[in-house]
């Protein structure tokens, strides 16, 4: 009779199990914040890895970019198109500025006086008006200034997630064999393909939420062409480039199209809001889950749920990476709960 080469199980390795379980969970709890950025950082660094070696196939003559050169190459090309973008539509909105501002004291009167002609205004007080806006305008920069350092962690965030996705691209080989490593050599080679076979579909969300970028500016642009409101293109550009972000990004475009549209017409106000209003529907109901399903191979209704479960538990970053998270989470359990067989 053979004894057991293996080492056996007790209930003293069960009970320390249980306790370093406990411990990583609670050490994980404390450091969520930071697990969530590695997360974000590399699953961007997964989706945008499709541009940079599509970037990196380039032939210039005999020069082909590697990935660091492909990564620099897409860097440059971005802040050359965001300084054009800035030169293009801040000169027009700056003149416009100083403009309001020279003649701020000579309407003020005016805008007073329409403002005591509306229905239940007669009987407000012209000075204690003007002292109430100074007491909002002193109790905002107050809040601005308290809030400054809010922002600038907010800001040391978004930098770090930057710089850290970078890392990701460029060494996302050694950190996925390091990963991979932990997994005994008989699920290894499975592991690696299932998660390809994610990384191909992930990759394909971009096109997707590229398309709904391109539809929206597009759209947007055509409409403020057609009601006359100012910085039409700025807008149409800004609008389909913040689309990007879900619920806030759709929410600063009206909110900034409202405001723009309010200094020459209430008529063009008007239009711009039953445009939003009917497209975010049309958005919501059609775009989003046909194109995000053609793409990335989900039902319509798993995007939506994966919208809502992303916002709820991440807020605006759940969201962004909602949907190739629901990618993930489909291929690993297609590959081992539904096909349990390896072969």
């Amino acid at each position: 009779m053979t004894k057991s080469t293996g080492n056996p199980r007790t209930l003293r390795s069960d009970i320390v199990f249980a306790f370093g379980l406990i411990v990583a969970c609670f050490v994980a709890w404390l450091i969520r914040d930071v697990l969530v950025l590695l997360y974000v950082c590399a699953l961007f660094a997964v989706v945008l890895s499709p541009v940079v070696q599509a970037t990196s196939r380039l032939h210039l003559g005999r020069w082909q970019p590697f990935k660091g050169s492909a990564v620099f190459i897409l860097l440059l090309v971005a802040a050359i198109a965001l300084v054009a973008f800035g030169f293009l539509s801040l000169p027009p909105v700056i003149r416009d500025l100083q403009g309001f501002a020279q003649e701020m004291p000579a309407r003020l009167p005016a805008m007073l006086d329409k403002l005591k002609k509306l229905p239940y205004a007669q009987s407000l007080d012209t000075a204690d008006l003007s002292s109430r806006l100074q007491d909002f305008v002193s109790q905002a920069a107050t809040y601005v200034l308290q809030s400054i350092s809010d922002w600038a962690g907010r800001l040391f965030n978004v930098v770090m997630g930057f710089i850290l996705t970078i890392y990701f691209i460029l060494e996302g080989d050694r950190v996925y064999l390091w990963f991979l490593s932990f997994f005994p050599p008989e699920s290894r080679e499975r592991l690696d393909a299932t998660l390809q076979r994610a990384k191909l579909r992930m990759g394909k969300w971009l096109v997707g939420q590229g398309s709904l970028m391109l539809i929206l500016g597009v759209v947007s642009t055509i409409v403020y062409l057609s009601f006359h409101v100012r910085y039409a293109y700025a807008l149409g550009v800004l609008t389909g480039m913040l689309n990007v972000i879900p619920v806030l990004g759709a929410a600063m475009s009206i909110l900034l199209a409202l405001l723009v549209a309010a200094i020459d017409s209430w008529t063009g106000v008007l239009a711009i809001a039953v445009f939003y209003a009917i497209y975010l529907q049309v958005e919501n109901s059609f775009l989003t889950p046909r194109i995000m399903k053609n793409r990335v191979g989900l039902p319509g209704l798993a995007i939506l749920v994966a919208l809502l479960l992303g916002s709820a538990l991440a807020g605006i970053v759940g969201a962004m990476v909602s949907v190739p998270t629901a990618v993930l989470v489909a291929v690993l359990l297609d590959e081992y709960l539904v096909n349990k067989d390896p072969a």
